[in-house]
């Protein structure tokens, strides 16, 4: 696990250095925007521990409450964190009046960037595992859904990029040149992604309401949420 939390350290390290980059190339302000790091930093980490804890393995739990507090054994919950942080993330820019389209897109590629180089450490550690494939006989393996949601991130992430180039040289389609478009983009797409890989893992995550698991039916839940608002802001407009 001590591998596990060196490669997240330093994906979070890698991350506040690119998002200081991209808020001073854009003018938004580094402070707020380190603030802000700090309090999508904690609140994701809480949120991602309480979703484990509480979905996933609330018995295991129950028998020692204070199993709860070792987390350096592991046991955190990607959709936890990222909803309680983007909870957090929109009560404090409320508190300081930021616009939300522009730090939403702001955050966009390094969203996806954090996800992939997570989902590298699940690689190595053999956590978020896959479930057996049986080829044919005498041949079986396990797939490689951490190596299929590194790969999909990281497309996503090569999107996000090459849009904000359009943007930056007046090229870009003009769906994609609206404040808050390429947050919503990386929502849909890092949503479709996680339902394919969640179809084929094999590893323990919790309860799963009608055959679905949770991040599944979170996974709908953002895809439904983008298009109307997506659909309202295009109505506004």
């Amino acid at each position: 696990m001590m591998l596990y939390f060196f490669v997240i350290s330093l994906t979070f390290c890698l991350s506040i250095l690119w998002l200081v980059r991209r808020t001073d190339a854009r003018g938004l302000g580094r402070n707020q925007a380190l603030d802000l790091a700090l309090v999508l930093m904690i609140s994701g980490f809480l949120g991602a521990r309480l979703a484990h804890v509480v979905f996933e393995e609330p018995a295991y739990y129950a028998e020692n409450p204070w199993r709860v507090f070792e987390v350096w054994k592991g046991g955190f919950v990607w959709f936890g964190g990222a909803i309680a942080g983007g909870l957090a993330g929109i009560l404090f820019a409320r508190s300081r009046k930021l616009e939300p389209p522009l730090w939403l897109d702001l955050f966009a590629p390094i969203a996806a960037f954090g996800y992939a180089a997570g989902r590298v450490a699940c690689w190595i550690v053999g956590c978020c595992y896959g479930a057996y494939c049986h080829l044919f006989e005498g041949v079986t393996f396990r797939y490689p859904t951490q190596a299929f949601a590194v790969f999909w991130e990281s497309g996503i992430l090569t999107l996000l990029l090459y849009l904000e180039h359009l943007r930056r040289t007046a090229r870009a389609p003009l769906w994609a040149q609206k404040p808050g478009r390429l947050f919503s983009l990386w929502i849909l797409l890092h949503s479709i992604g996680r339902m394919i890989m969640e179809q084929f893992r094999g590893d323990p995550r919790g309860p799963e309401p009608f055959g679905l698991s949770l991040a599944t039916w979170i996974s709908l839940g953002l895809i439904l949420s983008v298009a109307v608002i997506e659909n309202r802001r295009s109505m506004k407009n």
